[in-house]
């Protein structure tokens, strides 16, 4: 059944339950719901962020970031971007979150065409330090599907390549579902992803089955929040506009 059906049903299932109580729906106001009102957010626009968001990356200071050993960044920070320093090792989000919408921007380097697959631009969003959104140079790049950019790594390919040519920023927009965990540790609802590469739904509420292994089965084991974590896999991606908005 697809959501706008189940949807239906379950609103004629509670007015059923209504007239089955002889309360008669006669009138406008009595399917009208007021209160919560939503509160009011500011949309972003080209210069600035929603008026609700976190922002982590502003193209000036990586404050918001550290190295796993809590060391300040020593990614290169120059013209409002931020690109990976081969060797310099991943950095984490000091603020650690749960679920959220993330807007994150990103970029491909020019390389050697001698460099295939997963060798080129690649690395890493990582959701709580542990479920991984790719990022790869996937334009005119054949790897294997669940480890090409907007994948869900290793586990789900994306609904379509919707990656910019090298060179060209690309956008990720990502609604974050965190799993939940009953009190003896063991998982009660899985966490979700939806991935919006380009303006392009490439994870539609996708399931994830567990942490993104490189190798083996994923792993699912209790945690909380958990800071985001950005990828050095050795290729000098470039990172600008990153914000993030908790649910």
């Amino acid at each position: 059944m697809s959501l706008k059906n189940t949807l239906t049903a379950l609103i004629l299932a509670s007015f059923s339950a209504l007239n089955a109580q002889n309360e008669q729906l006669t009138l406008p106001e009595q399917t009208e719901v007021w209160i919560p009102e939503p509160k009011i957010v500011m949309p972003a626009t080209a210069q600035n962020v929603p008026s609700d968001a976190y922002v982590l990356f502003d193209g000036k200071t990586a404050d918001a970031w550290q190295h796993a050993d809590g060391k300040p960044v020593q990614w290169n920070i120059e013209n409002g971007v931020m690109t990976v320093v081969k060797g310099a090792g991943d950095i984490l989000s000091k603020q650690s979150f749960g679920d959220c919408q993330l807007h994150i921007e990103w970029r491909s380097p020019i390389e050697s065409d001698d460099l295939k697959g997963q060798q080129k631009g690649n690395s890493g969003v990582f959701f709580q330090n542990r479920y991984e959104v790719q990022i790869l140079n996937s334009y005119n790049n054949r790897t294997y599907s669940n480890g090409q950019a907007s994948a869900i790594y290793k586990q789900n390919p994306p609904l379509v390549n919707a990656c910019r040519p090298v060179g060209e920023w690309n956008t990720y927009d990502i609604i974050f579902q965190a799993p939940r965990w009953r009190a003896n540790g063991s998982r009660e609802t899985p966490g979700y992803l939806t991935v919006i590469h380009n303006g392009i739904v490439t994870q539609n509420h996708t399931e994830i089955q567990g942490t993104t292994e490189y190798i083996g089965a994923p792993i699912n084991k209790a945690h909380s929040d958990a800071p985001f974590k950005l990828q050095d896999h050795g290729n000098l991606v470039s990172y600008r506009n990153i914000w993030v908005r908790p649910l």
